[in-house]
């Protein structure tokens, strides 16, 4: 019988798979397009599907489930403001999973998982706006250190 086979287990410890499918989940949430292995995007949809219900819920105990499995105010506070207004009419289907061939280095499976009606420009916003951060703070400092001289 396979009472309590519901999930792949992905060669890994329970701790182990939990950890990587709340990062992947962080990951896919904030750039709303990740690429990763197809066996880890089958599963990835049902963790990504379950916050995005947890959000359009929208109550305090929601939210903190949310935040015990992701572990980011920021994305918690982006899945129920953003994410939950866009999907407040949809009931369930939140991901897409696209083949995308075979990795090069050892031929695993490929995909691409994405939220469906997703931002396109979400994909590496937080990166651009990093390095533009960081960009403008060496420029402040070489003017400040011009002034100075």
């Amino acid at each position: 019988m396979r009472h309590g086979m519901k999930q792949k287990k992905l060669n890994m410890t329970r701790s182990q798979r939990r950890a990587l499918f709340s990062n992947l989940t962080n990951a896919l949430l904030t750039h709303e397009q990740i690429n990763i292995t197809l066996p880890r995007a089958k599963a990835l949809r049902t963790f990504a599907d379950n916050m995005i219900t947890y959000a359009k819920k929208g109550d305090l105990n929601s939210r903190r489930l949310a935040l015990a499995f992701l572990r980011d105010e920021t994305v918690v506070s982006k899945l129920f403001s953003t994410l939950a207004e866009r999907y407040k009419s949809r009931n369930g289907g939140y991901t897409r999973v696209l083949k995308a061939g075979i990795r090069y280095g050892d031929a695993a499976p490929m995909a691409i998982i994405e939220l469906v009606d997703r931002d396109v420009n979400a994909k590496g916003a937080a990166d651009k706006a990093r390095v533009a951060a960081e960009k403008a703070a060496i420029e402040a400092a070489e003017k400040a250190e011009s002034e100075a001289k």
